[in-house]
């Protein structure tokens, strides 16, 4: 699809909306526009693509691109896991910079469908630790230590939230093999590949 390759392409240099200009985000956001027109799975919450790891390539998303804001340390790739059998999602972002002392900041979530397309997300715990101090070696595994139970580490920070507050709801405006366009309440907008 011309309009899918076009989109990615737009976004590439953008460091997932770090480095955009409003030219850019004018063309990343009619590209987007245009791909939800025709998206090919307009009932994306009963779909098996759904499920798996992604990657971020971009969003406008104030609370993700300010995580490169911490001094000293540069936000690296960042990764939404959704667990559909046990409506879960789990939001990861890898922090760098001084070297051995690479980070990771998560957020776990569960979340409601309300209707064919929409979810409410209820965040419910986070974590945050260094990778190799809390042995993070891919999201896949990551996720898997936490819903086995076995994320009991002592070297990461694991702690609940519990504010009403830390919830909101997300609308999946096109999903196929690869790609997923989302939208979330407070109007930011997320551009996912398949890992």
């Amino acid at each position: 699809m011309i309009g899918k390759s076009n989109l990615i392409d737009i976004v590439a240099g953008t460091n997932r909306g770090l480095l955009v200009n409003s030219g850019q985000q004018q063309a990343i956001l009619a590209a987007i526009a245009n791909l939800e027109d025709f998206n090919p799975t307009p009932r994306p919450l009963a779909s098996n693509l759904l499920e798996g790891d992604w990657r971020l390539l971009y969003t406008t998303s104030k609370a993700l691109l300010n995580i490169d804001r911490l001094p000293f340390f540069q936000l690296g790739q960042i990764y939404q896991c959704i667990r559909v059998e046990t409506n879960s999602v789990y939001n990861i972002a890898e922090i760098y910079g001084i070297p051995a002392l690479e980070g990771l900041v998560s957020v776990a979530a569960k979340f409601t469908p309300v209707s064919q397309s929409r979810v409410q997300v209820k965040f419910q715990r986070s974590i945050i630790g260094l990778q190799r101090l809390i042995g993070y070696t891919t999201p896949g595994n990551f996720v898997q230590q936490i819903e086995s139970g076995h994320f009991q580490n002592k070297l990461g920070f694991d702690f609940p939230i519990q504010s009403q507050q830390q919830q909101g709801w997300l609308d999946i405006t096109y999903l196929d093999d690869d790609l997923r366009i989302a939208r979330g309440n407070e109007g930011s907008v997320f551009v996912l590949s398949r890992t």
